[in-house]
């Protein structure tokens, strides 16, 4: 009996030192794990680091993702923002070691109204005095895991890039071709991602209403640059006269998009033109 109890009180000791000792430490639910535990930020630019592997999902997570159509939505954390400026401001996430998207809400759960929501990250037009809810998700895009180690930065958003278009009243085209040959000036900022300038040109010829489309290709490097464009009638041939051009462009920043359009009244004249390769347009 003795040497039992004695077997006892070392296997109580053993089970106290492991009881001591625990297991690996995991991480805890985040507080802010649901809507009603939002963490308020007080300013912008804000910026946090979170683990998000024990964030979980609820109705309210799929409510906004109703709208946006995230393949996937796992391991969400809810942050609010009052804003006290009109301002355009950025929600970034591109910097987590897993692939988060970002949802953007006014409103509370049953009647959001999503302003916003992407992979990485998304920018919204903020109102002074109006509360968002920004939520970072898991949208398994990687195919992998629930959360990890979530990057979370809010700022005011890059602005669109510069964007300044002319065109020319006077117009050309080609008798031969029937095509008319729009020119210009375009100017568009360094920042900017992508660009394009396109134009449709409408002209009365007899009893048809001869339309064409063409576009050409913008270097946007700040410099103001010459363009040119050929535009071949869908339904027939421009001919000299009066035409109507309505001409779009736009140059797309990270997040915004400048944008000109116009429509002119311009004078085709001209004759059989010829390329630099000695070939008739």
């Amino acid at each position: 009996m003795k040497a039992s109890r004695r077997f006892l009180a070392a296997l109580a000791a053993g089970l106290t030192s492991l009881a001591m000792v625990g297991s690996p430490a995991v991480a805890a639910v985040p507080s802010n794990d649901t809507f009603s535990g939002a963490e308020a930020i007080a300013s912008v630019p804000f910026s946090t680091s979170q683990d998000t592997t024990e964030a979980t999902t609820d109705a309210d997570d799929a409510e906004l993702n109703a709208f946006c159509g995230a393949p996937a939505m796992d391991a969400s954390v809810w942050y609010s923002y009052t804003a006290a400026a009109d301002e355009a401001l950025l929600a970034d996430v591109s910097a987590s070691d897993y692939s988060a998207g970002v949802f953007v809400a006014t409103g509370a759960p049953g009647s959001f109204n999503i302003l916003a929501c992407g992979p990485g990250g998304a920018a919204w037009e903020a109102a002074t005095g109006e509360t968002y809810y920004v939520v970072v998700i898991d949208d398994q895009q990687d195919g992998a895991g629930n959360g990890g180690q979530m990057e979370l930065t809010i700022d005011v958003a890059p602005p669109p890039p510069a964007l300044e278009v002319t065109v020319n009243p006077k117009a050309r085209f080609d008798s031969k071709t029937g095509s008319a040959i729009l020119s210009g000036t375009v100017m568009c900022g360094s920042d900017a991602v992508f660009a394009f300038l396109e134009a449709q040109v409408t002209q009365r010829v007899g009893r048809m209403l001869i339309r064409g489309f063409g576009g050409t290709e913008v270097t946007c490097d700040d410099t103001t640059r010459p363009w040119e464009m050929w535009v071949a009638g869908d339904n027939g041939l421009f001919k000299g006269g009066k035409a109507v051009s309505a001409t779009f462009s736009a140059a797309c920043g990270m997040v915004f998009c400048s944008e000109y359009f116009s429509e002119d009244t311009i004078q085709l004249s001209g004759k059989k033109m010829v390329t630099p390769k000695g070939r008739a347009r």
